[in-house]
């Protein structure tokens, strides 16, 4: 199997039959469509943690530094700076928390253009199913697969970044009020690691994309 990282375009394979039908065509840009918004979803994702990573880091700073000059703070003129300290903190804390609302942002708009990915491929199985029924066509569109296998993994896709997205949602809307160093640490941990993507989401779509021939047995 050759692995691709760089994003897969529909033009890489050239139709296995000269009358390969616009279903065909359209399942198999839907698989480098999969390919690409998972790696997009990724981009996101590191950037996301990279930002939520510096609002952990900011407000830890802070509350050490708060701890340390607990008794100046009691005394009103005891720091003059610090005041100014605080609201350089509260400032840049605010541009962190709206450059993560933007990061949550694109993966709603992403999460919503898998979703159409999905409803496209369900629009050509149930075409299948009108034409030839139940059992599908007798030869399939590329090699093995019926046309249901790359609705039922679309399917499967779709819902595993949903649920992501709303964890996603969760953690953005916690991480800048929550003042628990251990529960920063479980929102920084469950961002990175994604648990609700899970392993076989790559296996998935490579197996679409050879399915379809954007990737080719060696």
């Amino acid at each position: 199997m050759v692995v691709m990282e760089a994003p897969c375009t529909s033009s890489s394979l050239t139709p296995r039959t000269k009358d390969s039908s616009n279903s065909a065509r359209k399942l198999k840009d839907n698989a480098a469509d999969w390919h690409n918004f998972m790696l997009k979803w990724e981009e996101f994702n590191n950037t996301g943690f990279a930002i939520a990573n510096k609002i952990v880091n900011m407000k830890l700073s802070n509350q050490r530094e708060s701890e340390i000059k607990l008794e100046e703070l009691e005394e009103e003129d005891a720091n003059p700076n610090l005041g100014k300290l605080n609201f350089q903190y509260s400032k840049e804390l605010e541009e962190c928390c709206t450059e993560l609302l933007n990061i949550l942002d694109k993966m709603i708009k992403l999460v919503l253009k898998m979703e159409r990915l999905c409803t496209t491929t369900k629009g050509i199985l149930d075409l299948d199913t009108h034409q030839y029924g139940e059992s599908g066509r007798e030869m399939p569109l590329f090699h093995t697969w019926p046309t249901k296998y790359f609705y039922e993994i679309s399917l499967q896709l779709t819902e595993m970044y949903k649920k992501e997205l709303q964890l996603k949602r969760i953690i953005v809307q916690e991480i800048a009020h929550t003042n628990n160093s251990d529960l920063m640490m479980v929102e920084l941990s469950a961002w990175l690691y994604q648990p609700y993507i899970e392993e076989k989401a790559r296996l998935l779509n490579e197996s679409m994309l050879l399915e379809t021939g954007h990737r080719s047995l060696k």
